[in-house]
């Protein structure tokens, strides 16, 4: 069992300290120290340093190291090249440490951003006002982030003073007050869904998040984060996230009526009707959002023009490789989700992105991407060699599709990144109803997945699916959107074999504690009484 860890947090040093000025405010957030403002543009102004707390990290870095910890990729070096101390061999085997450089800007940014939330509840005069809402519901969303990935976390409810400790909460009581936050902004929160509305939380946001708490219920609430058991786990919020999914679902605010692979170009935004909440990006005013950089053969930037059909004017990184398993789940006929995935021999892209039959040619020969991965040798750099052989190891992703002028400006693309999608509501009711819930509306897990085959073009689903169908159909659906390490988890797949990760790290197998990450030696050393997550 985990004893509840005695953790201080410093507000003038660590992870507030670049992100926060200080304060001598000992006051509860509810304190009512100044007046409500009178108008909507005011209060508009004080929320907008709130919403985008997560945008830099979820560009790269936390996509990053929630995805190479899944079945989905592996991360590749080329003899030395993209090793880089192993920022992506160790997520990827399951070996993460407390000195991985990719997760200290997460506490930063996401602490800075719930203080900024706390700042704006008690400048608009705390957290029954109603126009404190989407401060709430941000406050809420940050700590969820936090708390799926490091377990317990303190819960910053309020300003702090100057160098004032606060103790770090068990991840089931962070999981309640989560709840709680939400449940007490729902009511105030908009509505509405717009262009005015997109990236910001509105109360469809903030139901969609209580979706995924609710059906991580048992996840977040174990004891013990390694002894969680998919088996055994019982779901006392299974009826409750029904309910949220029902009343989204009801709403018809949002479908499926858009293309699959379009919805993930450079153009999408907030005329997607599948995006419940969506982190917007752009090259030049809201950059950061690079997984095309990762995910591009390594050296497609020397080919004029490129695979998308047009040269690259930088360099890609094409370390990303995909797994073979998720090539095996790919292959529905008619699916046009088959199509994120590009394998075997290469075509180029047309200008509308389609797949030509004209081959990709380098050095003379057409381009093979393997299936399968081979190392150049066996050990824990994933090398695979540094020569066409090993750039083209591992199919490679193009869902992310990239636009010519993203490349043409440091990389930095358009494509808006989802967080909460319909399709997402829809797979969540039915594993809710799989998993003992009751049956609404008429609807059964056969019939729910079938709405996600049909707008797919994929074959209908016949006779009772299992939960392993359902996880299936999760890793379709939403390959390389950042959420199946939370899937694996919670189905209790995250130890299986896949990869290369149990031949080069068998222990994985058995180091359930891996499912919560370690919390980085830079925390520990400005935070003394810390304790380090069990096992590492």
């Amino acid at each position: 069992m985990i004893m509840k860890n005695k953790i201080k947090l410093y507000l003038a040093v660590g992870l507030l300290s670049a992100t926060t000025g200080c304060t001598d405010l000992d006051v509860d957030i509810k304190s009512q120290l100044t007046e409500f403002p009178n108008s909507e543009i005011a209060a508009e102004a004080k929320m907008a340093d709130i919403y985008y707390a997560f945008r830099g990290i979820l560009g790269r870095r936390y996509s990053d190291v929630v995805t190479l910890s899944s079945d989905e990729f592996t991360g590749i070096s080329f003899d030395g090249d993209y090793w880089n101390s192993g920022e992506n061999a160790y997520p990827t085997l399951h070996k993460m440490t407390p000195d991985d450089a990719t997760l200290w800007h997460w506490g930063e940014d996401l602490t800075g951003g719930i203080t900024r939330c706390n700042k704006a509840i008690l400048d608009l005069g705390g957290e029954d006002t109603p126009g404190a809402a989407p401060a709430l519901a941000m406050r809420a969303f940050y700590h969820f982030i936090l708390m799926e990935c490091f377990g317990d976390m303190p819960i910053l409810n309020r300003m702090l003073e100057d160098n004032e400790a606060i103790d770090r909460s068990p991840r089931a009581q962070v999981a309640a007050f989560i709840e709680s936050d939400l449940l007490k902004a729902l009511p105030n929160l908009t509505k509405e869904v717009s262009a005015y509305t997109y990236g910001k939380p509105t109360y469809w946001m903030a139901q969609a998040l209580l979706a995924k708490l609710y059906i991580n219920w048992p996840v977040y609430t174990s004891a013990d984060v390694a002894q969680y058991d998919a088996a055994t786990a019982k779901n006392e919020k299974l009826n409750d996230c029904i309910k949220v999914c029902d009343e989204i679902i009801a709403s018809g605010i949002f479908d499926l009526s858009d293309g699959y692979l379009e919805k993930f170009w450079p153009e999408n935004g907030a005329h997607i009707k599948d995006f419940i909440y969506a982190m917007p990006f752009d090259r030049i005013t809201q950059q950061g959002m690079c997984y095309a950089r990762y995910r591009t053969w390594r050296q497609m930037n020397k080919l004029d023009p490129g695979i998308y059909g047009f040269k690259l004017e930088a360099s890609v990184g094409g370390n990303f490789a995909v797994n073979p398993n998720v090539v095996d789940l790919l292959t529905l006929p008619g699916d046009e989700r088959n199509k994120m995935i590009v394998g075997g021999p290469i075509y180029f892209f047309n200008e509308n992105r389609e797949l030509t039959n004209n081959p990709v040619i380098y050095n003379g020969e057409q381009l093979v991407f393997t299936k399968e991965i081979t190392l150049k040798e066996q050990s824990e750099q994933l090398n695979v060699g540094k020569d066409v052989n090993g750039w083209s190891q591992g199919y490679k992703s193009v869902k992310w599709f990239p636009a010519y002028d993203d490349y043409k400006n440091g990389r930095n693309q358009n494509n808006d990144v989802p967080i909460f999608r319909f399709a997402d509501i829809i797979l969540t009711k039915a594993e809710a109803i799989l998993r003992g819930g009751s049956a609404t509306n008429g609807d059964t897990p056969a019939s729910l997945m079938n709405q996600i085959r049909a707008y797919v073009g994929a074959p209908a689903v016949e006779g009772n699916p299992t939960l392993q169908d359902l996880l299936d159909e999760r890793g379709r659906e939403f390959f390389d959107e950042n959420w199946r390490r939370n899937d694996l988890i919670r189905f209790g797949k995250f130890e299986d074999d896949w990869g290369l990760k149990h031949v080069i790290n068998p222990a994985a197998k058995t180091e359930k504690f891996r499912r919560i990450y370690p919390i980085h030696k830079d925390w520990m050393n400005v935070n003394t009484n810390w304790k380090q997550n069990p096992g590492y």
